[in-house]
């Protein structure tokens, strides 16, 4: 399993409908292979707010927030291929985004973002160690809301391509690690923005680790770090910089007998360079196995 999910402003923003959707992030565990034929249902929820931006990393905005509740509802199949573990899947991103900008109303969006399809390959797969690697690709389909002339979109009017691989192992008995890398690449918008300009943006890379400390075989504790670089993006071939993005996140999730898990957590931006700065992130998951 892997997954979940823009910024930078130039007449409006843009990277469709949120911050939170800039990047593929994954919950620790996510690379996690399930025995064939398990199937996962989950949903997903966000609400994060930010009250400051930034450019070149100084914060130049004021009186500006973002507030933003996004859901996503994920299917997960766990199937084999030729002797290796794979999960075909689909995310369907939905919510709302308001924002302001030094004191003006950037409006409010809401409804459906785009379509996300991906599949993990297990290139190895070890229950009896814990230990896994997986590779898995993903295809935005430009399929969300999305008008040119709204500061704010659930769509991102754009094609978009990532391919991300993690690994995952103990440390020791009880505390597991988590590590992954991936690279998007980005079709242009030639309807952004009020004129209907050109958004161009280069590849967006990402790091990110995690540990989880078993408290029980149910209950976990866990903590995520990731950084961002690349993602020069430009508006008709002028430069608005790269996102640069720095954050953490605390959290904790509980499986219960009903083979259903509640996860938590809340995190933050700890530096960005260009965009809007989470000051606070919540995000809830439920996941049901079948």
């Amino acid at each position: 399993m892997a997954g979940k999910y823009g910024k930078a402003l130039f007449v409006c923003l843009f990277f469709g409908f949120s911050k939170v959707a800039m990047a593929i992030d994954f919950d620790a565990g996510d690379y996690t292979a399930m025995p064939e034929g398990t199937n996962l249902g989950l949903l997903y929820y966000t609400h994060a707010k930010s009250g400051s931006y930034y450019a070149g990393g100084q914060q130049v905005k004021h009186d500006t927030s973002l507030t933003q509740d996004i859901s996503i509802l994920r299917m997960i199949h766990f199937t084999t291929i030729g002797g290796f573990t794979v999960d075909p899947q689909f995310l369907l991103p939905f919510g709302r985004v308001h924002g302001r900008m030094s004191g003006n109303s950037m409006g409010t969006a809401h409804g459906v973002g785009d379509l996300i399809l991906a599949s993990t390959l297990w290139l190895y797969n070890n229950p009896s160690t814990r230990t896994w690697f997986g590779i898995t690709p993903f295809i935005y389909v430009p399929t969300g809301n999305y008008s040119h002339d709204d500061a704010l979109n659930m769509g991102e009017h754009r094609w978009k391509y990532s391919l991300q691989a993690a690994f995952t192992t103990p440390i020791v008995e009880n505390l597991l690690f988590d590590i992954g890398a991936d690279a998007t690449w980005f079709g242009d918008n030639n309807n952004y923005g009020a004129s209907s300009s050109r958004l161009s943006e280069g590849t967006l890379y990402q790091g990110q680790v995690h540990l989880r400390y078993q408290l029980t075989p149910a209950f976990d504790i866990r903590t995520s770090y990731s950084k961002l670089w690349g993602g020069n993006t430009s508006v008709d071939g002028v430069s608005q910089g790269k996102p640069g993005e720095q954050k953490y996140s605390v959290g904790g999730a509980w499986m219960f007998a009903s083979k259903t898990q509640l996860m938590a957590t809340w995190g933050r931006d700890a530096s960005i360079d260009n965009g809007f700065k989470n000051e606070s992130v919540f995000n809830f998951r439920v996941m049901q196995m079948f």
